[in-house]
């Protein structure tokens, strides 16, 4: 089978390892890919967002089967493109994409569905949505709609963070994506990730992860695209995953499907484990980043005919098998990540720490220039260790982290800090 996976972050990198060991695979090309998917795969010059490019693409290489990595070719609609033409894909269409694509209408959807979430109020309007801050009190979390690479939510502590937050997205800060703005209630508890694959109507669970989303130690400062990731989550228990599966997963595959926007792909609930149990903070359509880098490690099972089992709809007769181990993933960034940050800086004994015993470097934002690994992004390498224990894949992270050579680089020193007890700093 010739299978093309598009994007070119980490996701990818650790997709692309995985569906290069399928027994099933013939070919593999990734568009446009990055300096480390290049070592398994064809890398070709095609954007993720180059919808007809990608259709011309896959009728070059006799592509039989695509696998989309992130969320903006999705919701513009690139799975639709290429089922019409035939293709085989696993992603979901624009309007199942929806859920991800638009803040509000993953909100409306659980509020209609009863599917557990925080309560919250959209605005088209700054001045309303000011007064509504002043009269629900803080802390609250203020959303931008629309897609803005996981940077668009504002946990904010006091009235004036929350002001300049709503002044920020209708002034322009993230285009389109905030001409409506949610404000919602801070949920307290402790923050876990649930991503199931999906055929439109059946949901088979993948081990549950837990992402570090603040760029700090501690889990402080500004909301990143994710600093990186472990599994399992312990505080995800075997009776919370069921009532996970139960209360949101499957009536949001219900839902969808009963809106004419069947789902097939990789659902994403994004959950805060509160007092009253888990609820919904966001529904993404692919699978999570950093997530993805430490879930595809722990599994033992083939990952390709799975994926060929949801675009085919037959989800029910897939079973999955994992490793006991646990896995983390440490994230190297660029110094200001997540706010301008330099390019072009070389990246040096980057074989060294992959020669450590399971150790795996998902490349996320890198490319070659002049010979050198260079840094091309604001998330440039994941680092993820594999161990019988998650005290010792921690160790093992960053025993690898502390081999790279990237003065320009930095990571939180506490990534698993919660299932681990680390104080926070």
């Amino acid at each position: 089978m010739n299978v093309l996976v598009v994007g070119s972050g980490g996701r990818e990198h650790a997709l692309c390892w995985a569906i290069a060991g399928s027994a099933l695979t013939d070919k593999l090309v990734c568009a446009p890919g990055n300096a480390g998917i290049a070592a398994l795969a064809r890398c070709v010059a095609v954007a993720a967002t180059d919808l007809a490019g990608l259709l011309t693409l896959c009728r070059d290489e006799a592509i039989d089967f695509v696998v989309v990595g992130p969320e903006a070719p999705l919701v513009a609609g690139l799975a639709d493109r290429l089922s019409a033409a035939g293709i085989k894909v696993f992603g979901p269409s624009a309007a199942a994409a929806a859920i991800e694509g638009s803040k509000v209408y993953c909100k409306e959807l659980c509020r209609r569905h009863g599917i557990p979430t925080a309560p919250f109020r959209v605005f088209a309007d700054a001045t309303r949505a000011r007064a509504y801050v002043r009269e629900r009190g803080v802390p609250l979390v203020i959303k931008a709609d629309g897609l803005v690479a996981g940077k668009g939510v504002v946990v904010a502590a006091s009235e004036d963070e929350a002001v300049a937050a709503i002044k920020a997205m209708f002034g322009g800060q993230f285009g389109a994506a905030g001409q409506r703005v949610i404000v919602e209630d801070c949920l307290i508890g402790e923050e876990v990730s649930f991503i199931a694959l999906v055929d439109g109507r059946h949901c088979l669970p993948l081990a549950a992860a837990q992402d570090h989303k603040r760029v700090g130690e501690g889990d402080r400062g500004p909301n990143t695209g994710g600093m990186g990731a472990y599994s399992p989550a312990q505080a995800l228990t075997p009776a919370l995953q069921g009532a996970v599966m139960d209360r949101i997963m499957r009536p949001a595959v219900a839902a969808l499907a009963a809106a004419g926007r069947p789902f097939v792909g990789a659902l994403y609930a994004g959950l805060m484990l509160t007092a009253d149990g888990p609820q919904v903070l966001e529904f993404n359509a692919r699978f999570g980043d950093p997530e993805c880098q430490v879930i595809l490690p722990r599994l033992r099972s083939d990952i390709l005919p799975a994926l060929i089992g949801a675009s085919d709809g037959m989800l029910a007769s897939v079973d999955l098998r994992w490793r006991s181990d646990a896995a983390l993933c440490v994230v190297l960034a660029s110094r200001g990540y997540p706010g301008n940050h330099a390019r072009g800086e070389a990246i040096r004994n980057l074989a060294a720490a992959e020669a450590l015993p399971d150790v795996l470097v998902f490349h996320a934002g890198t490319a070659r220039r002049e010979g050198r690994l260079v840094a091309e992004g604001g998330r440039v390498l994941g680092v993820t260790a594999l161990a019988p224990t998650l005290r010792l894949a921690q160790r093992q992270a960053y025993a690898a982290v502390d081999l790279i050579d990237w003065p320009g680089g930095f990571c939180r020193r506490d990534i698993g800090w919660r299932a681990l007890a680390v104080p926070e700093r």
